[in-house]
């Protein structure tokens, strides 16, 4: 799936007040992390990333090695931070509707 410019600027405007759900140490990215990635992505959709000062990669390293893992968009990357988003197949949870 490729994000359109008006899809991409809603996701931010949906990810600004959000707060980190996962953060990248110094292990960098490995299986256990893109494994958290992908539970937290079918419980949101929209999730923002932290990528901390010890880590090896920097935040645009991590988001699209983490995008390319998980299926996912990269939405964008601001300093340390960064925000994935993925559609979700899981009921129960309120999805997002994207702008055509």
């Amino acid at each position: 799936m490729t994000l359109g410019k008006r899809q991409i600027r809603q996701l931010r405007s949906l990810a600004n007040p959000l707060q980190p759900l996962l953060w990248i140490g110094k292990g960098g990215v490995n299986e256990a992390t893109a494994a958290q990635a992908a539970e937290t992505l079918d419980s949101h959709e929209l999730i923002k990333c932290v990528v901390q000062d010890g880590c090896p990669i920097d935040a645009r390293e991590a988001g699209q090695d983490l995008a390319g893992r998980l299926a996912a968009e990269l939405v964008q990357v601001i300093g340390h931070r960064f925000v994935l988003f993925r559609r979700s197949d899981k009921e129960g949870i309120k999805h997002i509707e994207l702008a055509r």
